[in-house]
Parts: C-alpha cells; structure tokens; sequence
C-alpha cells in the first residue's frame, strides 16, 4: 500500500475542434473521427483511501446519480477489476463544468478517478493500459488519460496523442438546456439542414473546425443555430461551433482580450440564464 492517502486532480473539459460522423456500427455506436482539446474549465476531484470499506462519492451537483450509474463509481469498478485491488475511500467531487453540455465532465471526472487510484495503489499501469481501462466507462474517457490534445477513432475510445502547440482565447455559452448524447447520434442520418445556417468547415490556422452533430441537434434546438450564427457576426469571434453533442457553443476569440466582452453580450442579448466561461483550450 502506497505511503499517500490522498489525492487532489483537476478533471478539465474538453472540446472538439472537428467532429465528423462516418455512420452506425455494427456495436450500434457511430464510428466518429475528432480532435479533442482539453480546456482551462476544471472540475475538482479528491480521493481519500480509507480504513472502512466500500467507496462513498460525494457530488456538489445533486442532480447527478450518487451511487453505481455515476461514471466515478463506475471507472472505480473498472479500475477494482483490472487491478484487484479492493478500493475502499470517500471521492469528494466538487463540479464546475456542466453537465448534458458537450464538455465530457463525466468522462474526464471518470478518467481522473482512475489515474488517482492509480497512483494511490500503486499500480502503475501507465497510460495505455488506463486507457483501456477508461473506454470501460466511457467512449472519451479515454482521451482524458492523454491530459492533451488527441486525435480520436473508433466510437471516439481510440486516442492518440497529437502536437498541438496552440493555447486558443475561448468563451463557452451553453444555453439552461441539455442535450442527449445518444440522442444526438441516433438523429445524425437523415438530419436535414436548418435554412441560412452555416455549417460548412470554417478554416483556421489551426485547423477547420466543423461539426457534423450540428445538423441534428440544430434543427430540434432551433435557438442554438441562431446564436451560432450571432456569434459569427460579432468582431469577438474568429470561428464558433457546437462542442460535441452540445449544448455548449464554442467560441475561439480573435484576441486574447475580448472574451469577458463577448460573455457580457451574449447575456445582454440573449439572458441572463445564458451560462459562459472565458478561458483557454490547453497545449499538448
């Protein structure tokens, strides 16, 4: 047994610069290709070992399942049956990224729990090994192992770290409504396109940056397409897309100094229940 009995790590968000959807597998997953980016929006997870048995969570958002559904409880099950270690200790998870937003909180919070049992066990199963472990719970827990920018496969479990010097000015905007992953792909064949919206790759120094979950979920959530097609407008904004499955709309500033403005009008214009974050994505 490991001399630490507890651990802090920050689960970040991700994003996806590009996502395109190649059609429904024989598993009933879509078989996706992506670039996920971790973001400056953190979560905070502790994991304190314990005498008593069993592992007790502890969430500050209610509204999450305590118990064997939540994707923490479930990567510690994961984690028990490739280890065989029995794990007995209290994970306090304090959340800041949204949930049903496109941000992958769940993913990365699961992810996080593996590595902190990692090493408080000892185990040293080094990050491959984890990632297999991962995609047990989750299609992009695994990319949260990488703690970096990946190119994703497969159903999105396939994550293979890429250089990605860039650390993009962002502002997130997820309107107080989720949006159903599941949902999501299951709509993508034969979702039509709402009229006047753009969904073309918009072409980045980075990258394009497109997302072909867009069609779908605009056309059931008609307020998404018109504040993506808002935000192109403003002098903020070099490139806006859907992250994910949404709801989340990301925003990749033209400067480093326009993200709080930006935030201020999209609340000046669309509500205060608007949430927004202004931060980063982070480099690889």
């Amino acid at each position: 047994m490991t001399t630490k009995s507890r651990l802090k790590l920050f689960p970040p968000a991700k994003t996806n610069l590009f996502l395109r959807v190649h059609g429904r597998r024989n598993d009933g997953f879509h078989e996706v290709q992506t670039r996920m980016c971790p973001l400056s929006l953190c979560d905070i997870l502790e994991v304190e070992l314990r005498d008593e048995e069993g592992v007790r969570l502890h969430c500050s958002d209610e509204s999450l399942p305590p118990g064997e559904d939540n994707l923490v409880i479930q990567a510690v099950r994961a984690f028990e049956r490739r280890s065989e270690c029995r794990v007995d200790a209290e994970i306090y998870l304090t959340k800041k990224i949204p949930s049903g937003a496109g941000l992958g909180g769940g993913s990365s919070d699961a992810a996080s729990t593996l590595m902190a049992l990692d090493a408080l066990y000892e185990t040293r199963l080094g990050a491959e090994e984890l990632a297999r472990v991962a995609a047990e719970v989750g299609s992009d827990a695994p990319f949260f192992i990488y703690e970096g920018v990946c190119d994703c496969r497969g159903h999105g479990e396939m994550a293979s770290p890429v250089a990605f010097d860039w650390e993009l000015p962002i502002v997130l905007i997820k309107p107080p409504f989720a949006v159903d992953t599941p949902w999501a792909y299951s709509q993508w064949e034969g979702a039509v396109e709402v009229p006047g919206v753009c969904y073309v790759p918009q072409i980045c120094y980075w990258g394009p940056m497109v997302n072909d979950l867009e069609r779908p979920v605009f056309a059931k959530y008609l307020l998404l397409p018109q504040l993506k097609m808002w935000l192109l407008e403003q002098e903020e904004t070099h490139a806006a897309l859907l992250s994910g499955s949404g709801s989340t709309v990301l925003v990749v500033l033209s400067s480093e100094h326009g993200g709080e403005r930006l935030a201020e009008k999209v609340r000046a214009t669309y509500g205060e229940s608007m949430w927004t974050f202004v931060g980063h994505t982070l480099s690889s």
